[in-house]
């Protein structure tokens, strides 16, 4: 899971990993906040076939540039983020969204704060 890569790399990383209620409605940038220096992700859904994660980045926090093994698809509910991926740089605004593809190099870096919805989708890369 991305969440775990993110905690591998990052000491400073507070992360919930229960999923959120069923059948209910969220208003998504609203259930995460903001923690000074710190990278911040909450678990909505959680499957052997992918899993969804919100995050919030506070300025100057980054996720180090690294493969994934599986599609991902960022979209940006707050602010905006620089998200290098095979060396090219693509900077996200509110309501943006991007996918990498499977095993390409990326990296996410905040030059201020942000919110982000994170969905990895693993099937098709079981092998």
């Amino acid at each position: 899971m991305f969440a775990d890569i993110i905690q591998t790399t990052y000491t400073k990383m507070s992360t919930v990993n229960e999923e959120m209620q069923k059948s209910e409605v969220h208003m998504m940038v609203k259930i995460i906040e903001y923690v000074p220096n710190t990278i911040v992700s909450k678990t909505i859904i959680k499957k052997i076939t992918g899993n969804i994660t919100l995050m919030s980045f506070d300025s100057g926090k980054e996720l180090a540039e690294k493969p994934l093994p599986f599609d991902t698809f960022i979209q940006i509910l707050e602010g905006s983020a620089e998200i290098t991926i095979n060396k090219k740089v693509y900077t996200l605004q509110l309501g943006e969204g991007i996918i990498i593809h499977a095993h390409a190099s990326s990296y996410i870096k905040a030059y201020q704060r942000f919110k982000m919805l994170l969905t990895v989708i693993k099937s098709g890369y079981e092998a």
